[in-house]
């Protein structure tokens, strides 16, 4: 089974390809139904793409003779191909490639613009300019491969989410935490009520944190005491209280959701499955898939 779900967030081809090198119209040849091509390497005896297949490989993609953008990770998944849609579809060349094969393809940009596709500033309608592709496919996910393994994803990530519960439950169990959680799984435990102004949108706030997992390993801490006794001390660092104005600054749901409507100088206990925290990014020292715990101080709230 090929191991290619990670990358399942797909962008779209047209917007992300691009290519370097010359490809004068006089060169490449031109299929019925206008789409230019030209193979750079041919391979005929592999798997060729079909109808519904993911391609994965290198591209890049310019207008006329300024480049765009590239892809130049091999195993980049790509949108499935379909067919062709308007005379001189992109499709049509794909259909037309197999594993092995790097090939050039020329599309009007005008039947492109036509259909929504945005250009830059020195995109002329109207005077013949093109957009060429040069695709190098280094392997193929057919549709029963892609949907076999999206499955499989899908139950794997069912069977974490179950293993996560259970040890957040042990961990609420076992710390004889009273709180109850959300609908969300969100614990968020008041070890100390604050009587000042409460945190809502467009407020500023100060707020003091330390973060660490399950098992106690702490992974960030705006008080420099702590980071010295965790070993995580960042000399480069400056430590205090974490200010931003709320609704503004990106931070992980479970933070926003544990502190909103908290007043300020209130201390809490955020427990969050890893949903409402990094999900199945590993991000620094936290591993994929991880309820996070933070003790927060309010600090201030203006």
């Amino acid at each position: 089974m090929k191991q290619f779900f990670r990358l399942f967030s797909l962008a779209m081809l047209a917007a992300v390809m691009g290519m370097v090198c010359s490809c004068s119209g006089d060169r490449m040849k031109t299929t019925d139904n206008g789409l230019s091509y030209k193979f750079i390497e041919k391979n005929d005896g592999a798997q060729q793409v079909k109808v519904g297949d993911l391609i994965i490989g290198v591209c890049t993609i310019r207008l006329e003779d300024s480049v765009l953008t590239k892809i130049i990770e091999p195993d980049r998944l790509y949108p499935a191909v379909s067919n062709p849609s308007f005379p001189g579809d992109l499709n049509e060349g794909l259909l037309m490639m197999h594993i092995g094969d790097k090939a050039i393809f020329g599309i009007e940009a005008d039947s492109l613009a036509n259909r929504g596709m945005r250009f830059p500033k020195y995109y002329k309608p109207g005077t013949g300019m093109k957009l060429y592709y040069e695709i190098a496919i280094t392997d193929i996910v057919t549709k029963a491969e892609f949907d076999e393994e999206r499955s499989n994803y899908y139950e794997n990530m069912q069977q974490m989410l179950q293993e996560e519960a259970s040890q957040i439950e042990e961990y609420v169990k076992t710390n004889k935490i009273k709180a109850t959680a959300d609908e969300e799984g969100l614990y968020v435990v008041v070890n100390k009520k604050g009587h000042g102004p409460k945190v809502e949108i467009g407020r500023d706030v100060a707020i003091n944190y330390t973060g660490r997992l399950l098992d106690g390993k702490v992974f960030d801490t705006s008080l420099e005491p702590i980071a010295k006794s965790n070993n995580i001390f960042d000399e480069h660092r400056k430590y205090g209280p974490l200010t931003y104005k709320v609704g503004e600054k990106p931070l992980i749901r479970g933070w926003e959701k544990g502190v909103i409507n908290q007043p300020a100088g209130s201390k809490l206990t955020i427990i969050m499955p890893s949903a409402l925290g990094y999900g199945p990014r590993e991000v620094g020292i936290i591993p994929a898939n991880s309820p996070l715990v933070f003790d927060i101080e309010i600090v201030s709230v203006n």
